[in-house]
């Protein structure tokens, strides 16, 4: 069967997506740059890892790969159940939080819905409601690259079926204050779904006036979940983990019967409790992160390269306007063994994201980021 008779069989809605940019892998750097020095600050990993005991619990595993996983993740959804207020039933584990994102489209979603959302936005926002033929709104930064509030509360009282709200945001890294946060509740219609994504949580917990959603959320009669991630924070990003938290019971029951079976692998939920069990260790690579994050805010303020903008951050990552086209800074980064994730977004063509990483691999960027934009 050729290509076009394949294109005739694909719905409609297919061909319009945009491929999610999940950029390139170490090897493909060394491979294509000849440099065996990496420095991995694309995509928002934890740069320390994961917690001691992640491989403790992995060291015998092989003893039980011949065997499905627990479907119901019922230790790890009663663990996160416990320390968040919870019941077990309203917890969700997914193939890291984004599949929990396609989940909900696929459970709720129909054509001609409309989802709101932010823009620039962690892609899977937009890629999956559009995946289910909804409409997507996607709201402007204000200049000063943060949340235009005014715009959200508007879009909201027009009551989108979903709302989709990144706090922090991805990419951008600012978030809503609990002023900000709770004026947006009073916005929401009673019949918008919120989705509160919260990737970078443990991040955020340190930013001051950052909301507590969970608490303002579960005080609301409204439709809600809550999304956070191991991949981050946790330092499980190669194993996908990510859970949801949702107002009632009965939402995870219809998420359930568009949930593939067995989603969350052994090694996965066995890491992931064993992560959830040393909070202490998390808890230091996340201060490390944001002190880090902190001094490169300063020492790129401190190039004074021209038109170099910095948004605000409350996660583990810079969002920086080069003021110029991003595309060559990204090959010249890549030749020296950097790896930064260029925005391709129409509109922001001169973006990078930066994710924070090890005290040298900081300096690495910084030095060379100096040294590309100073001889232009």
């Amino acid at each position: 069967m050729n290509a076009a008779a394949i294109r005739e069989l694909v719905r409609p809605e297919v061909p319009a997506l945009a491929p999610y940019n999940a950029g390139l892998s170490s090897q493909a750097v060394r491979s294509r740059y000849g440099v065996e020095q990496i420095a991995r600050l694309a995509s928002n990993e934890n740069p320390f890892g994961a917690s001691p005991a992640v491989a403790q619990a992995l060291a015998g595993l092989a003893l039980r790969v011949g065997t499905y996983p627990d479907a119901n993740c019922t230790a790890l959804r009663a663990a996160i159940a416990e320390r968040t207020g919870a019941s077990a039933e309203q917890v969700v584990i997914g193939n890291g939080s984004e599949s929990i994102l396609q989940m909900l489209c696929q459970a709720f979603l129909s054509p001609g819905d409309r989802v709101l959302t932010q823009r620039p936005a962690f892609g899977l926002h937009e890629i999956y409601p559009r995946m289910m033929g909804a409409q997507v709104e996607l709201l402007a930064l204000t200049p000063a690259l943060e949340f235009d509030l005014g715009a959200w509360c508007e879009a909201l009282a027009r009551g989108p079926k979903i709302a989709m709200l990144a706090n922090p945001s991805n990419p951008v890294g600012c978030m809503f204050e609990r002023q900000g946060f709770a004026r947006l509740l009073e916005a929401t219609p009673a019949g918008t779904l919120l989705v509160i994504d919260e990737a970078y949580y443990e991040y955020a917990q340190r930013a001051r006036g950052f909301p507590d959603a969970l608490a303002a959320l579960r005080a609301q009669q409204r439709p809600w979940i809550v999304l956070r991630t191991f991949s981050k924070a946790w330092g499980l990003a190669g194993l996908r983990v990510g859970y949801g938290i949702a107002s009632d019971a009965s939402l995870v029951q219809w998420l359930d019967r568009v949930r593939t079976p067995f989603n969350v692998n052994e090694a996965a939920q066995a890491a992931a409790l064993a992560a959830w069990g040393d909070e202490a260790f998390m808890a230091q690579t996340v201060a490390q992160t944001v002190t880090q994050r902190e001094w490169l805010v300063q020492q790129l303020r401190a190039l004074a390269l021209p038109g170099l903008r910095i948004a605000p951050s409350a996660a583990n990552f810079l969002f920086i306007d080069l003021a110029r086209p991003n595309g060559p800074v990204n090959e010249a980064l890549l030749a020296r063994g950097i790896i930064v994730k260029p925005w391709k977004e129409a509109g922001f063509e001169s973006f990078i994201r930066v994710s924070i990483g090890t005290a040298e691999d900081n300096a690495r960027f910084l030095g060379a980021l100096g040294e590309i934009l100073g001889g232009h």
